[in-house]
Parts: C-alpha cells; sequence; structure tokens
C-alpha cells in the first residue's frame, strides 16, 4: 500500500510539475506566436508585392512554360538600365551648360554610337553561332554591365574619358540581351500564346520596373553621382543570377539556322562541299521588309524626339513651365503612350499586323504635322504619347509577321538582325535631333518628313500583303 500510495503521490507531483511547465511554455509561445504574427505583418507589403508579381508573370501558362521567369529577367534588364541611363544624363547633359551639353552629347554619340552602329551587325552572328548557351550570354550581358557600371561610376566622379568606352561597352552588352531575349521568347510560349502577345508581356513587364525604378534611381541620384550606379551593379549582378533559372530549352538549337540580309549569299554546305543558297531577309516575305522600313521610320522618330525635345525645352521651355517640368511632361507622356501601345498589343490577336502598322505610321505622321504646325505644350506632349504607343504597336506587330513568315529555321537569326536595323535607325535619328536648330515647327516638320518617307515608302507593300491575307510564303532554297 505504501508502494501504491507513493506511485500516486509521484503521479500527482508530475502532474503538477507539468501543469506548471506547461502554463510557462505556453506564455512563451503566446509571446513568440506575436513576434511572429509582427514579422508577418511588416514583412507582408514586401512579401505579398512579391507574391503578387509573380501570380501576374506566372499567369496563363508563363509559369509553366518558363516565360514567367523571362518577364521577371527582363523586368532587372529594364531597372538597371534605367539606373545607367539616370547616372549618364546627369553627367553628360544635366550637369553642364546647353551649349556644352550639346557638344557633349555630340561626342558620347561619336565615341559611342557610331562604333556601335558598327559592332551591332556583328552581334547576330556571334550569337547565331553560341545557341547552345543562351543562358550563359544573357548572364554574360548582364555581368559585364554590372561592371561597367563600376567603371563608370569611377569615370563619373573623376570626369575622366573612361566614361565613353564603358558607356559603349553597356550599349553593346544591352544588345547583346536584347537580341538573346528575342531569340529565347519562342521557345518559351504557353500553350495558345502569340509570340506578339509574349513579346508584348515580356516588354511590360520590362516597362513596369523601370517606371518603379526610375524614381528610385532619381533618389540615389540625389545622395551623390556614383549611387545609381551602385543600384545598377546591384541589380545586374542579380540578373546575372537569375539569367540561369531560365528552362535548359533556351539552350536548345534544334530547327535553327542563320537568316542572312542578302538573298544570294552563298555557302558551302554538305559533304560534297555544294554551294546552296542560305534564306535571307528578303526571301521570306515582302511584308516584313516592309513592315522593318515602317518600323525604322518610327525609330528615327523616337531617337530624334528624344535629343531634338531635350535640348529645346531646355533653352525654350513649354508656355508656363519650367525646363526642367517640360521634360518631365514629354518624358512621362511617351513612357505612358508606350506603355499603352504594349498594353493594347498584349490583348490585340496577331491578326492583319500589316494593318495595324499601316494606321499607326499614319497617325504618327499626322499628329507630328498637327504639333508641327501648331507648336505648343499640349500638342508636342501628344506627339511623345503617340510616337511612344505607335513604336511599342508597331514593333510588336513587326514580331507577328516575323513569326507568321518567317520559317522557324532562320527566326532567331531574323529577330537579331531586324533589332539591329532598328537599332542603327534610332542613332540616326539621334543624330539628326543633336545638329536641328532649336527650332519647334522646323524640327517637328523635319520629324514628320522622316515619318512621311518610312510610310508611303512601305504603305503600298503592307497593304498588297494583307490583301492577300499574308500568304506570301518565304522562297527558301
Amino acid at each position: 500500500m505504501n508502494v501504491v500510495a507513493a506511485a500516486r503521490s509521484s503521479q500527482g507531483a508530475a502532474g503538477v510539475g507539468g501543469v506548471g511547465g506547461t502554463g510557462r511554455g505556453g506564455g512563451a509561445g503566446r509571446v513568440h506566436g506575436a513576434v511572429r504574427a509582427v514579422g508577418r505583418a511588416l514583412h507582408f507589403p514586401v512579401t505579398g508585392t512579391a507574391r503578387g508579381i509573380r501570380k501576374a508573370t506566372h499567369a496563363h501558362g508563363a509559369g509553366e512554360s518558363g516565360l514567367g521567369k523571362l518577364i521577371e529577367l527582363h523586368a532587372v534588364n529594364g531597372a538597371g538600365d534605367v539606373m545607367i541611363t539616370i547616372a549618364l544624363a546627369s553627367t553628360v547633359f544635366f550637369s553642364v551648360p546647353t551649349d556644352e551639353a550639346r557638344g557633349r552629347v555630340a561626342l558620347y554619340l561619336a565615341i559611342t554610337m557610331a562604333p556601335f552602329t558598327v559592332l551591332a551587325p556583328v552581334i547576330g552572328p556571334l550569337l547565331d553561332r553560341l545557341p547552345h548557351g543562351r543562358r550563359a550570354a544573357m548572364a554574360a550581358a548582364m555581368l559585364a554591365r554590372a561592371l561597367l557600371a563600376l567603371i563608370i561610376s569611377g569615370a563619373a566622379a573623376s570626369g575622366s574619358l573612361e566614361l565613353y568606352p564603358a558607356a559603349l561597352g553597356v550599349l553593346v552588352a544591352s544588345k547583346a540581351y536584347g537580341v538573346v531575349r528575342s531569340a529565347v521568347v519562342p521557345r518559351l510560349l504557353p500553350p495558345r500564346f502569340s509570340l506578339v502577345k509574349a513579346n508584348s508581356r515580356v516588354t511590360l513587364g520590362g516597362l513596369l520596373a523601370t517606371g518603379i525604378a526610375a524614381p528610385v534611381g532619381a533618389g540615389l541620384q540625389a545622395l551623390g553621382p556614383r549611387w545609381p550606379l551602385y543600384g545598377a551593379f546591384v541589380i545586374f549582378v542579380a540578373g546575372t543570377v537569375l539569367s540561369f533559372s531560365l528552362p535548359p530549352k533556351v539552350d536548345s538549337a534544334k530547327g535553327e539556322d542563320v537568316a542572312l540580309l542578302a538573298a544570294d549569299e552563298r555557302h558551302l554546305h554538305g559533304p560534297h562541299l555544294k554551294p546552296v543558297k542560305r534564306p535571307g531577309l528578303r526571301t521570306v516575305g515582302p511584308a516584313v521588309t516592309h513592315a522593318l522600313g515602317a518600323n525604322a521610320a518610327l525609330r528615327c522618330l523616337s531617337g530624334f524626339l528624344i535629343f531634338f525635345l531635350a535640348f529645346l525645352l531646355r533653352e525654350h521651355p513649354l508656355a508656363g513651365e519650367s525646363a526642367a517640368v517640360s521634360l518631365g511632361i514629354v518624358v512621362v507622356a511617351a513612357g505612358v503612350g508606350n506603355a499603352l501601345g504594349t498594353a493594347v498589343g498584349a490583348w490585340l490577336r496577331s491578326r492583319a499586323p500589316e494593318i495595324i502598322i499601316v494606321t499607326v505610321v499614319a497617325v504618327a505622321l499626322g499628329t507630328a504635322i498637327v504639333a508641327a504646325v501648331f507648336f505648343g505644350t499640349f500638342l508636342v506632349a501628344c506627339l511623345a504619347a503617340v510616337a511612344g504607343f505607335a513604336q511599342a504597336l508597331a514593333k510588336l506587330s513587326l514580331d507577328a509577321l516575323i513569326q507568321r513568315d518567317v520559317p522557324e529555321l532562320v527566326r532567331t537569326s531574323a529577330f537579331a538582325r531586324s533589332e539591329t536595323m532598328l537599332q542603327m535607325a534610332w542613332v540616326f535619328g539621334g543624330a539628326v535631333g543633336i545638329v536641328m536648330p532649336l527650332n519647334g515647327t522646323l524640327g517637328l516638320s523635319v520629324a514628320a518628313a522622316m515619318v512621311a518617307v518610312g510610310w508611303l515608302s512601305t504603305v503600298r507593300g503592307l497593304l498588297g500583303s494583307a490583301r492577300h491575307g499574308g500568304r506570301t510564303r518565304p522562297r527558301v532554297a
């Protein structure tokens, strides 16, 4: 009995101790739970936003196909580019008087853009030789810009000439990334996705990231000229890592070949070294070449407006506004127009892209003429918005034509060469904008003339292709 009583007594003591321990643990658990709840509340704006972005980028099968990861990578690319743009603009343009700034920008174009127009046509063929290393190529383009951002940060502070070759390197790396990205998109199409819709999703992601990063970059610029470049370094390092998160299938080159600019170029092929024709851009259907010409006209307009209005509005601000506000109005209008054009392209089906191109170029031409005749704040802002809208929607339509008319055998190379030609058109328009006298009516008249030449030389071919329903197929020898 004594043994049983002792056992019961010990069980009771253990029970009391257990209750006491549970009470103390419960108090600690409640404190720990409260701390975790506060932590979740503090992190929710970040994690909630991240989940929302991931849900948007991975919607409609984009997550399963890998397109969502490309959208996120392109957003990182846009954020990093805008950081470097803010730093370069502050160093080359805003830090000196107008006359000196004009000379600096001309020097910048001569030292960076001129060699770039020579190097750009080489980028596509070089990347064509690396079909199995697209992820590595995109990572290398990101890493190169990260390191160049650090070089520019030192040059911006000291004013040394290292700024210009480093800026050229940034342009080349950015171009290389753009070419590879265009080649990757067709590999990541979700089911029932058109190329124009996929490209618009990717482009819209980049535009949204640019809009978010721009004020951040401006805030960093207020801390010092180096800080936006430090921000670009961090962003591009993240992009380097993110590049390798793309699906392995983007490195596949199955069924691809090289598109040549000349239709009659020959090369030796096969075990018997028999000369054969390779399909080129002039053999892939007239709609593509005409659409490329129309897009080049819009890129000329874009380059011209950027440089011409930057100097014009700095010297002669819009009525009742300061130079900074005038430039801000034009930049915001162009950005809104570009985003709207991209968003419209995301919802449009890839039907009759020729009609879309003809229409948006005609609208841009009419707006430029009206803005030249009745030069004023509202019309200049309207022209900037229309130019951005037209450029975005026409480029998406060009992508749709390349998807429709260019054989898969050479589609990747066709994207590379079209991007190169459009960049060269932008450089040409920018160069004209720099040398133009600072007269609003005269300048916008020249802009209208650029668009008119492109529109009149391509409208007949585009409409003819549309009448045939896009049935003109490429001649592949």
